[in-house]
């Protein structure tokens, strides 16, 4: 049988859950119930909870580092990640609420018997005063004690998670005993007795004779610790701890001022090493040095009007990068593989690039003969017809049937009232999915064998808005999607603030999480440049602006240099490896939550996926076997070939917006002809299909 201390959560979850984003997420699924005991314990309803780069505490805010609770996921014992998330948390709010060592007062005169030095006079703080009078070992045995008497009361009504800690700290007992010496066993024995979590039989039973006899000499200080209401009583009750360790030869004397100094340090450093295994991190009560450190981020936080800090309220740019990754929708894939995707608008200012971008499409619509005055065409008048329809034939539709009387007298007027409301009328939506990355930027072969210019993106921006005119028309609902891998830009980001907004949470994750940096800031991103629930206009100056920096995406980097603070952020096109995959298949549940009987899905990109061929083409038909038309069109690469079951390669601009028209007006046709009952529309877009079919078989045969 399994002993129920072995289990490990770093053995049990997969490494996708044991990332610090997902750790953070799962936090963020208990922090309403942790802001709640935050208020509670200060009696403030307007204290806020929230994570940051480092922690600490005002009067207004709560600021938990998220790096504490990845470190309890590598302890052994038989708790799930969310009630680690939750006692973690509370352990972090319960901490930082009731440490509070400033307060200045004379050293008490029990205290100078065994003072280190000749006490200073007047008032000093509470750890000054230790200092002065048990040097460090005094202080680790003080915030020892206090870490457990702020535990046993701060979560005294909340005994859920105090089992957790409870099964946390007992299961690293048996590691953190079998490391340490008996110095480090009498501090983690105080622990565990102030704060409750191991009856006095069974600890007495881990301890050495030498750590256990200073423990049992210490039960009676122990006592009075675990009821104290006033740190300064506890700092008085470390020192006499202190005198007992002492007697039974736990820290020894020194002769000489310099050996003493570094015998006592290296005494400190022992017990917190040893406490550091069994209780959890919080940096406000492991020693001075750190108490000082997130004392003074709680006083720069606060300006001197005692208002957060307009440039440090909660958190710093790496923290808010990790929040936005941890909230980031999860994507599965039909292979069983999951992802993370950034998702996200078109960051505004591309507005500013519109009206030079209405004028290069113009041009480049007669340069590449694309027409975009009646896209609809042959389709026109079928849409008209199926919009303008919206119920039954027959009397059901209004009209006086000969049967109404006898209808009307078997009582049947009710049901023929609800079915004259059903609507027969066709839901019709088209999504668009382009690749964002760099290399849709990269100069490609126009018609002359010298003429290489940016086309990639700039084409499908413009087949984009050709679709759009021909949706509008159609009163076909539309939207438009980019996507690429690369640092996550915000909707209001200038080149500015998304390059400072960069550097800034790159430079501070790797701080903070090493290697994780990259995969925190190299995200799947998923930009959204207009919805279908939003008029299509709304969008267009953006996706003008788009236009003109993908097709003079030379002038745009200037145009970004010279005025960085005005300019959109164009170096969001970063070279990169796309997951098309994770990108589709969010697009296409999407797109049948929009709930549209006829739905597609055009797809354009220039590469292979950089997740998975097999992944993408598994993706693909899933999304093609649920009723989607997915058009995969390669720019200049085959790939989707193997991908999608409708693809086209392309390796011209005129081409690419036409081959989208096309496509998706063949879609719609065959929309038309496949639902609803036989009436003349249906049967003029069954023959329309005839025809084209007919014309396109003459063709080859002549050809």
């Amino acid at each position: 049988m399994v002993r129920r201390n072995r289990p490990l959560l770093a053995e049990i979850l997969p490494p996708e859950e044991r990332a610090i984003e997902a750790v953070v997420a799962r936090y963020q699924r208990v922090a309403g119930a942790v802001t709640r005991v935050a208020r509670t314990l200060t009696g403030r309803d307007d204290l806020r909870v929230v994570l940051g780069s480092s922690s600490r505490a005002s009067e207004q805010e709560v600021v938990i580092d998220p790096g504490l609770f990845q470190s309890a996921y590598g302890r052994r014992a038989p708790v799930t990640p969310e009630e680690t998330a939750l006692a973690s948390a509370l352990h972090e709010v319960v901490h930082l609420v009731s440490a509070d060592f400033d307060e200045r007062r004379t050293i008490p005169s029990e205290w100078v018997a065994g003072a280190v030095e000749p006490p200073a006079d007047g008032e000093i703080t509470l750890l000054e005063a230790l200092e002065q009078t048990g040097g460090p070992p005094a202080e680790a045995l003080f915030f020892a004690i206090e870490d457990a008497r702020q535990e046993a009361q701060g979560m005294a009504s909340y005994p859920g998670a105090r089992s957790v800690l409870t099964d946390l700290y007992r299961a690293s007992l048996p590691g953190a005993f079998s490391r340490h010496g008996p110095l480090a066993r009498f501090a983690i024995a105080c622990f565990m007795t102030v704060g409750g979590y191991l009856p006095a039989p069974s600890l007495e039973r881990r301890l050495d004779q030498r750590s256990g006899g200073a423990w049992r000499d210490a039960l009676g200080l122990l006592e009075k610790a675990e009821s104290a209401e006033d740190p300064w009583e506890v700092a008085g009750l470390a020192i006499q701890l202190l005198a007992v360790a002492r007697m039974h030869g736990l820290v020894t004397e020194g002769s000489e001022e310099s050996a003493t100094s570094d015998r006592q340090q290296a005494e400190k450093e022992a017990m917190i090493d040893g406490l550091d295994r069994v209780r959890l991190f919080s940096p406000i009560v492991e020693d001075a040095e750190r108490y000082n450190e997130t004392r003074s981020n709680t006083q720069q936080a606060v300006a001197p009007s005692g208002m957060p800090a307009a440039l440090d309220r909660a958190s710093g740019d790496g923290t808010d990068q990790l929040l936005m990754v941890s909230q980031a929708p999860v994507v599965y894939l039909p292979t069983g593989q999951s992802g993370k995707l950034a998702v996200g608008r078109v960051p505004e200012p591309f507005r500013r690039f519109a009206p030079r971008g209405r004028v290069a499409l113009l041009e480049s619509a007669r340069e590449w003969n694309v027409d975009q005055r009646q896209v609809g065409g042959e389709l026109y008048p079928l849409f008209v017809a199926n919009q303008r329809r919206g119920l039954r034939s027959g009397f059901d539709a209004g009209d006086l049937s000969p049967h109404a009387a006898l209808l009307l007298g078997g009582g049947l007027y009710q049901r023929m009232f609800e079915r004259r409301s059903i609507s027969t009328r066709r839901s019709y939506a088209v999504s668009v999915l382009v690749d964002g990355s760099a290399s849709m930027l990269q100069p490609r072969r126009l018609a002359a064998p010298r003429d290489r210019r940016p086309w990639g993106l700039a084409a499908a921006m413009l087949g984009a808005w050709t679709l759009a005119a021909m949706c509008s028309e159609l009163q076909v609902d539309f939207e438009v999607a980019l996507f690429n891998r690369a640092f996550a830009a915000r909707v209001d980001d200038t080149e500015w603030t998304y390059s400072r907004r960069r550097t800034a949470a790159i430079s501070e994750l790797r701080r903070t999480h090493g290697s994780a940096a990259d995969r925190l800031t190299s995200t799947v991103n998923h930009y959204l440049l207009s919805s279908f629930q939003e008029p299509w206009r709304r969008s267009d100056d953006v996706l003008a602006g788009l236009f003109w920096t993908a097709s003079k995406i030379g002038e745009a980097g200037m145009e970004a240099r010279r005025a960085p603070k005005e300019a959109p952020p164009v170096s969001l096109f970063e070279k990169a490896a796309n997951v098309d995959e994770f990108n589709v298949t969010y697009a296409a549940e999407r797109l049948a939550n929009h709930g549209a009987q006829v739905r597609i899905m055009v797809v354009l990109a220039d590469g292979m996926t950089r997740g998975s061929v097999e992944a993408l083409a598994r993706s693909v038909e899933e999304v093609d076997g649920r009723g989607t038309t997915v058009l995969g069109i390669g720019v200049g690469d085959d790939t989707v070939v193997s991908a999608y079951r409708h693809h086209q390669v392309i390796s011209r601009p005129d081409e690419l917006a036409n081959s989208m028209v096309v496509g998706v007006g063949m879609a719609l046709r065959r929309g038309l002809a496949m639902y609803g009952d036989d009436t003349w529309w249906i049967r003029a877009g069954r023959q329309s299909l005839r025809t084209n079919n007919t014309i396109t078989t003459r063709e080859r045969r002549s050809a």
